[in-house]
């Protein structure tokens, strides 16, 4: 039941959190008895196949990157849709629709603590919020694109702002299934402007690090760690060592 029930919030994750903001009922897309049965016919295949045969195809490079294009196709579709019926109900709430596209795209990430719980895992370090995947990023890029094309503000229309999110994500998501890449595109954009915009990069913690030591060196001037101190020492022994060898030169 456990294995079943996860499975669903796998398929339905995005539906269930638009609905929780939204007001809407939780289980309203559960009414779709196709979309249940097929899903669940899919789990059943998944786990319950003679030999894994249907794991194995899916899991075949090739057959594997045709269901990751299809995805992103969705996902994009999903992030439209999401957008669009938030503004039915909040017209001028952008973060409301903001908010919903994101979830809508990435519901099955920000969900997985608690299908963690279903399985009776806990494990609050692998929080997507915390460590945002390239989906859940680009989920949340992509919903702030078409809520700035929902109100008007960015003048593309909604049928090439589509076409052209979506053939980014499918190219970004299918190159990096086939490299085997856990990376993600944003990397080197955020590289740039994270420390315009907040002082820092991801390793901000090293450049904390150094740039205390750099004041402790400053402050502590004669500290025997310090870069300043290390210098005068250092021709120090080698002076004491020089007058040592001409000693001896004069004794011998």
């Amino acid at each position: 039941m456990a294995s079943w029930l996860c499975a669903m919030l796998h398929c339905f994750g995005s539906y269930i959190l638009a609905d929780l903001l939204l007001g809407e009922p939780l289980i309203d897309y559960f009414s779709n008895n196709s979309s249940v049965l097929l899903a669940t016919a899919v789990w059943y295949l998944i786990f319950f196949c003679p030999l894994d045969l249907f794991y194995k195809c899916v899991c075949f490079l090739p057959v594997k990157l045709i269901f990751v294009a299809m995805k992103e196709v969705v996902r994009v579709r999903k992030i439209a849709v999401g957008i669009h019926h938030a503004h039915h109900h909040y017209h001028h709430g952008w973060f409301v629709m903001i908010a919903t596209g994101w979830v809508k795209g990435s519901g099955v990430a920000l969900m997985s603590n608690v299908e963690q719980l279903l399985r009776g895992v806990w494990k609050p370090e692998t929080n997507e919020i915390l460590h945002m995947s390239f989906p859940t990023k680009a989920s949340l890029y992509g919903a702030i694109l078409f809520t700035l094309q929902q109100t008007r503000w960015l003048p593309v229309s909604k049928a090439s702002l589509i076409f052209i999110f979506t053939m980014f994500m499918v190219s970004c998501k299918v190159f990096l299934t086939a490299t085997h890449s856990h990376s993600s595109p944003f990397d080197v954009l955020e590289g740039y402007i994270c420390p315009v915009l907040f002082g820092t990069t991801w390793g901000g913690n090293h450049h904390h690090d150094n740039h205390g030591g750099s004041h402790g060196g400053s402050h502590g001037g004669g500290g025997p760690g310090s870069p300043h101190s290390a210098l005068p020492a250092k021709s120090k022994e080698e002076l004491s060592e020089g007058s040592r060898k001409k000693k001896t030169k004069k004794a011998d």
